[in-house]
């Protein structure tokens, strides 16, 4: 294994007048849980399709798990798994059935000891025999993971795994992704729009927006480039932008739709200030940040990541290369 699983040098990928991926360069280190977040339509999807060859690459470079994408594509096909946001599993079939259904997929000549084990890591064994459509949503999220650990990939594209998911289901899953990293020792590229997600799962973090790598480090030092807090400010009535400069300890002021962004020393010393200077009943809403990596990205962006649905990558065309692959 190589010290750096996942290499790419100004990769790009235009479609048409649009650029989804704008010349991004990255070092993933074997072994580490890696994370791409940022709000949807930055370009994270469009990474791992160009990363596992389902799109191809206008400029630019990249590695995977040692092998070249453009020159070997099929070799890097081989030694990847991929967990999509939605889950891809025939309900009809059993858990084995779905394990065998893979092996077929990815020509696996001995499969069956590895299936087991992964069924009985997963705590599915017991389950083995009955149809995923009675399966919930974490068993199916567990079999999913199985499924894509299966020909021991080394390298695992997770593309917002937990979209979707209940609290307790998602924090059940940040934990058999900690697992999957620690225990089997595989590298994990994880996108993300959940700030909380890519603080606790990952070992570090590049934030993506418009298809370019806006910062990058562990999650600790970037939340420790942010010195200050934010207030984010609501009011029923227009408030003049002038007043809100000149409350002592506010740095910068910023309008984002009805709302104003305000960013100051300390929240705690500047918000009796911005209530002695508007009526209690004209403020709406007011909101304080602290330093984390939703104000990383508040900071960089002037913006917060948005929360809604994410795109569903073309995973039929995935699963069918990984047939040839092995041939």
């Amino acid at each position: 294994m190589t010290d750096n699983a996942i290499v790419t040098e100004n990769l790009t990928k235009v479609y048409g007048k649009l650029t989804a991926v704008d010349h991004v360069t990255l070092n993933v280190a074997s072994g580490t849980v890696f994370g791409l977040l940022g709000p949807n339509g930055a370009g994270k999807t469009t990474m791992i399709k160009l990363l596992t060859g389902l799109a191809d690459m206008t400029e630019g470079d990249a590695t995977v798990a040692g092998f070249n994408v453009r020159r070997d594509p099929m070799h890097v096909k081989q030694r990847i798994g991929w967990v999509a946001s939605e889950v891809i599993l025939d309900d009809d079939f059993t858990a084995w059935e779905n394990l065998w259904l893979q092996s077929k997929l990815q020509s696996l000549p001995d499969w069956k000891d590895r299936a087991g084990d992964l069924l009985e890591y997963f705590g599915l064994k017991d389950r083995r025999k009955d149809r995923v459509k009675t399966f919930s949503t974490g068993m199916r999220k567990k079999l999913e993971i199985a499924l894509a650990l299966l020909h021991q990939p080394e390298v695992v594209f997770m593309d917002e795994p937990t979209i979707g998911l209940d609290a307790n289901t998602r924090r059940m899953l940040w934990d058999l992704i900690t697992g999957v990293n620690k225990e089997f020792g595989i590298t994990v590229l994880l996108t993300s729009h959940y700030i909380e997600e890519a603080d606790a799962l990952c070992d570090q973090i590049s934030i993506i927006d418009h298809g370019k790598i806006v910062a990058s480090g562990t999650p600790t030092a970037l939340k420790a480039r942010v010195q200050s807090d934010f207030v984010e400010l609501e009011t029923s009535e227009a408030v003049d932008e002038a007043r809100l400069r000149s409350i002592p300890g506010v740095s910068e002021v910023r309008s984002q739709g009805k709302a104003w962004i305000l960013r100051v020393t300390a929240a705690e010393e500047v918000l009796p200030k911005i209530f002695s200077i508007l009526k209690t009943d004209a403020i709406r809403r007011i909101n304080v940040e602290k330093p984390s990596l939703e104000t990383v990205f508040l900071d960089i962006t002037g913006k917060r990541i948005d929360q809604a649905g994410a795109d569903v990558p073309d995973y039929r065309k995935f699963y069918a290369t990984m047939r040839r692959a092995r041939q």
